[in-house]
């Protein structure tokens, strides 16, 4: 039994807007997606028998990318673990409060326990509702060989207005527009050429964007060009915050060094703002005439709580963990600077972060995170989505 059976796959297009990635995964062809599942069938098979079976569901799972992606990054984190000469034992019985967390890792000596969560930025779209993934999937393949278009939602209906309907007046639009004619007036100020088009409560916008000459005439490919701006529902610094909020109280006293490891997805991810969530962001402070650097209390370890957050030793932070990153987005470690905390250890792979005196002190990993995956540096080999040659010739 494995995650991904091997079989001829024939469709090689790139994720639809409706498709779960459950089923992107198991349904993309090419060479590329062909290693991201055998590595995927290799890892999980180096779980153990009791492990299987749920994580192979979740992997599996047609109705919660947020189920994949979750699984996805445990299954990477328990690879690493274990390709850096750790014991690793899954979901063990410890803790005062009677849950399990995800591993009890035994390494070199000494032993410490990692909690895994998935984290997402939460989005939305400038119109009063988000354009529903069907209707986005059926602009995309609207026959198009020598427009891109772009679409503006400004009004959403109740219900799904007809895909075939929206489908067959957009082809008929762009069959009667000239991508030269439309280049050189667009040359001398003129505005793109704009259709409104409205059903069932539904008005969106769209704007013709003429191919280049040498990326014309393949009527297969995706016709939207640029999708409308999102907005973001969440900051790095709230989610990281709340990921470790909820995850670092859940076990009570472990008795061992506890790590968080938080799965960051996120469009613009940086370190400073994950620095900011867990140790505060910056103040300046004047002292005996000279200002100095501090932080307000705003941090997880660095907030006033009526209890202390000293039982998380640390927290490992990966940007955007899937398997298109796993061997080039470095795992970092932000310790406590709480005394009370017990110390985290460190992969060789993983770069560090620690607060010393209101500053954050970093030292890069010892060894690339490839050599704790066993796969080369520039893996998948290949292109996602290679452009096929198209010929309009009989």
């Amino acid at each position: 039994m494995v995650i991904y059976a091997n079989q001829d796959r024939k469709d090689a297009s790139p994720r639809r807007a409706a498709e779960p990635e459950a089923k992107f995964l198991a349904r993309v062809a090419g060479p590329y997606w062909d290693q991201v599942r055998d590595v995927i069938n290799e890892w999980w098979s180096h779980l153990p028998d009791h492990a299987q079976s749920d994580l192979r569901s979740r992997l599996r799972n047609r109705r919660s990318d947020r189920d994949v992606n979750s699984a996805l990054w445990e299954l990477y984190l328990h690879e690493m673990l274990l390709r850096s000469g750790c014991a690793v034992t899954i979901h063990p019985r410890m803790g005062s409060r009677g849950y399990n967390p995800d591993f009890l890792v035994s390494r070199e000596g000494e032993q410490f326990v990692v909690e895994a969560i998935w984290k997402a930025q939460s989005l939305g779209s400038t119109g009063s509702d988000a354009v529903p993934p069907v209707l986005v999937d059926a602009i995309d393949s609207v026959p198009s060989p020598n427009f891109f278009v772009s679409y503006t939602l400004h009004r959403a209906g109740r219900t799904t207005p007809s895909q075939k309907r929206l489908k067959a007046d957009l082809t008929r639009w762009l069959a009667d527009l000239d991508p030269d004619q439309v280049i050189a007036e667009y040359e001398r100020k003129a505005p793109l050429p704009k259709r409104t088009w409205q059903e069932a409560g539904w008005r969106l916008s769209f704007a013709a964007i003429p191919r280049s000459p040498g990326k014309r005439g393949d009527p297969t490919s995706r016709s939207i060009g640029i999708h409308p701006a999102m907005a973001w529902f969440d900051t790095e610094s709230d989610r990281v915050l709340s990921a470790v909020k909820e995850k670092g109280g859940k076990y009570g006293d472990l008795a061992l060094p506890f790590i968080v490891a938080v799965g960051n997805a996120a469009v613009f991810p940086e370190d400073r703002n994950v620095e900011n969530a867990l140790y505060g962001t910056p103040a300046e402070r004047v002292r005996r005439s000279a200002p100095a650097l501090g932080r307000r209390p705003d941090g997880y370890w660095t907030a006033t709580y009526d209890h202390t957050h000293s039982q998380v030793s640390g927290v490992l932070t990966v940007n955007n963990p899937a398997p298109q990153t796993w061997t080039t987005n470095t795992p970092v470690l932000w310790r406590s600077p709480d005394p009370g905390s017990l110390p985290a250890p460190a992969l060789p792979t993983w770069a560090t972060a620690q607060l010393v005196h209101g500053r954050v002190e970093r030292q890069t990993p010892a060894a690339p995170v490839h050599t704790a995956l066993g796969l080369p540096e520039h893996w998948p080999v290949g292109a996602p989505f290679p452009r096929r040659p198209w010929s309009n010739t009989a």
